[in-house]
């Protein structure tokens, strides 16, 4: 994995350090060979410290989530929860994701996103610690919403901490991202009701412990809190990464752009929106659909684990793919058809097949990493990608708020998991059709000034 990365980092050498003539001339620019002597090394220093703080960031940007889909049915019983409100607690995720993580652009701009992921860590580990703790249903949500604060803005903020760090290995450094978000996902399913059992079998114990993976991921931000820039002074331009010159230029290359203009973006937005959908109800129900068609809780909690950890090979292996193909509609169609023949298989024998259908339900779920690439694609500039990470995550989230919510209200009404299913399957397929739209190649900086 390291060795593609440098290769591919190899390959694009010559364009970082070569420079204009006017380049050359301009005041403020300096020319390589009057670099500083240690300039190389605390680049590098600090490069480290970014992709440390990136892989812990992503390992703990769903375990407050997964975590709680394993023992929902635990904390339903300790808190009274009826369906309708554990649904609505399923919801929450992207209500915060939408409501928060649209305001980390502009906190970006003015602390760093350095400082913010920092800030965002802190919260995440805050907010696990005391959840369990509070004793009713509204201090769990307002925990797990302050929690959530901190997934959100570090969710919209990594994409542009990619893009600026590593201009040109987006899809390389994309991928290993997708793949410790995927893997910090499948391990919080996998050993949340092993652990609850090993700290004596209160489910409170079971959720807190996650608090100190968030810890461990405030660590690596610290020093790299004072960097309002937080990037190496480069930024990309039509593919390849030259030195940012001052004056006007620069401030035009920073205007916000008219997001709400491109095609693209609104195509985007709605992709990731009903691809979020489907995986916060996977996340938050698929236990409970296992559970109730007889297979043991621990059982349940290992097949959504089978179904987050399908993302880890997978997260790292699309978002290369995809940067190296002009259109990325035929990997949409892909994972769309594994989540409809996934949701066909749960409906007709979900104990049966089980292990199959965790499988399939995996492979399509990797549509979240695809839209991670997707966004750093489909915008020239750091700005650029900001703006469309913050549009589409904010406006997807809010898309995605009512499907938890009414697979909740289904299953309670209905008593059974049939109608939730055939919903999940009828979205797939306008997620499907709006991911092939956002995959053409195209940025939204030329849609929105059209």
């Amino acid at each position: 994995m390291m060795g593609a990365m440098a290769s591919e980092e190899t390959r694009t050498v010559p364009t970082r350090t070569a420079m204009s003539s006017a380049e050359r001339g301009t005041p403020g620019v300096p020319r390589p060979q009057e670099a500083e002597p240690g300039a190389d090394r605390t680049r590098a220093w600090a490069t480290r410290l970014v992709v440390v703080g990136i892989v812990l960031s992503a390992l703990n940007l769903r375990p407050a989530i997964t975590s709680l889909g394993a023992l929902l049915e635990e904390v339903r019983d300790g808190l009274g929860m009826s369906g309708g409100v554990a649904g609505l607690l399923t919801s929450v995720p992207p209500l915060c994701f939408a409501v928060f993580g649209v305001t980390a652009p502009r906190l970006a701009r003015r602390f760093g996103p350095a400082a913010v992921v920092c800030a965002g860590m802190a919260a995440i580990a805050a907010g696990l610690l005391i959840r369990p703790y509070l004793g009713s249903t509204p201090g769990f949500l307002a925990a797990s919403a302050l929690a959530l604060m901190g997934i959100a803005v570090s969710n919209v903020l990594m994409p542009v901490i990619v893009k600026r760090w590593f201009p040109d290995r987006v899809g390389s450094m994309t991928g290993l991202y997708s793949m410790a978000l995927a893997l910090g996902t499948s391990v919080a399913a996998a050993v949340t009701v092993p652990l609850t059992d090993a700290l004596g079998g209160g489910w409170q114990g079971g959720l807190a412990v996650w608090a100190a993976l968030a810890a461990a991921a405030v660590l690596p931000w610290l020093p790299l809190v004072r960097d309002r820039g937080t990037a190496r002074p480069q930024e990309p331009v039509h593919g390849a990464a030259r030195p940012q010159e001052p004056g006007r230029g620069a401030a035009r290359q920073h205007a916000p752009l008219r997001i709400t203009r491109s095609r693209t973006a609104w195509a985007l937005a709605v992709f990731f929106g009903l691809q979020a959908t489907a995986a916060y109800v996977t996340m938050g129900w698929m236990p409970q659909i296992f559970r109730d068609a007889g297979v043991p809780a621990g059982t349940a909690g290992v097949l959504l684990a089978v179904t987050m950890v399908m993302g880890v090979p997978l997260a790292f292996v699309i978002p290369r793919v995809a940067t190296r193909l002009p259109h990325q509609g035929p990997i949409v169609l892909v994972l769309g058809a594994c989540g409809l023949a996934g949701y066909a298989g749960l409906y007709l024998a979900p104990a049966g097949g089980a292990w199959v259908w965790a499988v399939l339900l995996g492979v399509s779920n990797c549509a979240f990493p695809l839209a991670l690439t997707m966004v750093g694609m489909r915008a020239r500039s750091g700005p650029g990608v900001a703006q469309l990470s913050a549009f589409a995550q904010s406006t997807g989230y809010l898309i995605s708020i009512p499907g938890p919510l009414l697979v909740g209200v289904l299953y309670q009404q209905s008593g059974g998991w049939g109608l939730p299913i055939a919903l999940m399957a009828a979205l797939m397929v306008p997620q499907t059709a709006v991911g092939f739209l956002a995959g053409r190649d195209r940025t939204v900086e030329d849609e929105a000034t059209r």
